[in-house]
Order: structure tokens, then sequence, then C-alpha cells
């Protein structure tokens, strides 16, 4: 299907994002990326969910293009998805937020998170402080991240 990301492992082609995390969260326990109670994971995977299902699809190139052959009109149409996803995370946040979007660690949404931030710049669609105060510190806490 081509798609991206794409992780290499033991000679296995790893699509998707999320299946890439919980995969990493599976073989590297000793760093979980899923908290252990399964209230807190439930509200990582909401969380994680609303960025991946919610928010990035609908501003790749290939459904733009479906949009309008106008770059304008895909910028626009890209950038209302972006706020209207974040103001639905901006409400889960305020209950879950912490040093991280779940808490004092970083988890499966919070890795989410950075590509969408980069994603909100490119369309000039400005982060409220809690979502700009969560990405910072992701992207400080962890430089590996852009391996994943």
């Amino acid at each position: 299907m081509q798609q991206v990301p794409a992780q290499l492992i033991n000679k296995q082609c790893l699509t998707q994002s999320l299946a890439i995390i919980e995969y990493l969260d599976e073989v590297f326990p000793e760093r979980p990326l899923l908290p252990k109670d399964p209230l807190q994971r439930f509200i990582v995977r909401q969380i994680s969910e609303t960025f991946a299902s919610g928010i990035q699809p609908l501003q790749n190139l290939g459904c733009l293009l479906k949009v309008s052959h106008q770059k304008e009109k895909r910028i626009e149409f890209a950038a209302y998805f972006i706020r209207k996803g974040f103001d639905a995370l901006e409400k889960l946040l305020k209950d879950t937020s912490s040093k991280y979007c779940v808490g004092d660690y970083v988890a499966m949404a919070d890795l989410c998170l950075i590509p969408q931030a980069a994603a909100a710049e490119r369309y000039n669609v400005s982060l409220d402080e809690r979502l700009m105060h969560l990405d910072k510190k992701t992207a400080q806490r962890n430089g590996s991240l852009k391996a994943l």
C-alpha cells in the first residue's frame, strides 16, 4: 500500500503508527508506552485515536487532492479538521494531562502529538497553551522520538 510510517524490524516491514507503537510497547516492556492501569490505557488510546483517526487522515495529500487542486482550499480543509480535533483533545487533556498527555511519563498519546503539532504549524493552526507545553516537553524529553 506504500504506507508511511514504515519501520523495518527483523526483516518485517511494520506500518501504521499506533500498531508500531503498540509493538514497541510489547517488545520493550521496560520502557512502557501504555500504562498498566486499564482505564489509563483506555485514555491513552482514546487520545491517540483522536490524533491518528480523527485528525491525521484528513491532511494526507491523497485526501486533500480529492477536496481540491487549489492549495488554498486544501490548507483551509486541513486546518479546519486540525482545529476541530484539537478542540476535542483540549477537552480530554484538561482532565488527564500533567507533565505529558496522560500523567508524568511519555506514552503513546505523546508520540501522536509530536507529528500533529508539526502539521498544525504547517497549516497555520495555533496550538493552545496546554498542547504547546506538552509538545515541547515531549520533544525535549525524548530526542530519540524522531526515530519513531
